[in-house]
């Protein structure tokens, strides 16, 4: 199993039982959602100490810090390209890094998210 997400592909390597002992399989189950539970009260802990809970606020300020940082790489690529479609290795440089700064705003949108998702922040809407 593989998921993609943003630009990284990410395999799933979950053990999958093959004992056809069904006492076996739910043991094993059973450690493994302790296992789970741990991972989750784990990040409840230490994200809920950090950040307590996330406001609209702070997704509305990481939305609009990720589209510009789009719209930025985005012109400037486009910018370049109006000389020529070659470009020097300081644009394909500056290009990079305009796009690993869009890439790593647009992750941490998508980690704040799931961290309200799983109940690891609380969030509060934003207020009218």
């Amino acid at each position: 199993m593989s998921i993609m997400t943003s630009s990284t592909r990410r395999t799933g390597d979950h053990f999958e039982p093959t004992d056809v002992d069904p006492q076996v399989q739910r043991r094993l189950r059973g450690y493994l959602e302790q296992i789970d539970y741990t991972a989750f009260a784990s990040n409840k802990a230490v994200l809920g100490a950090t950040l307590a809970r996330v406001e609209g606020e702070r997704f509305q300020r990481l939305a609009v810090a990720a589209a510009t940082a789009r719209a930025k790489w985005v012109a400037e690529a486009a910018a370049m390209t109006e000389a020529g479609p070659s470009l020097s290795e300081a644009q394909v440089t500056r290009l990079a890094h305009l796009r690993a700064a869009f890439e790593e705003l647009s992750a941490v949108y998508e980690a704040t998210r799931r961290m309200v998702e799983r109940g690891y922040v609380t969030y509060r809407p934003n207020q009218a």
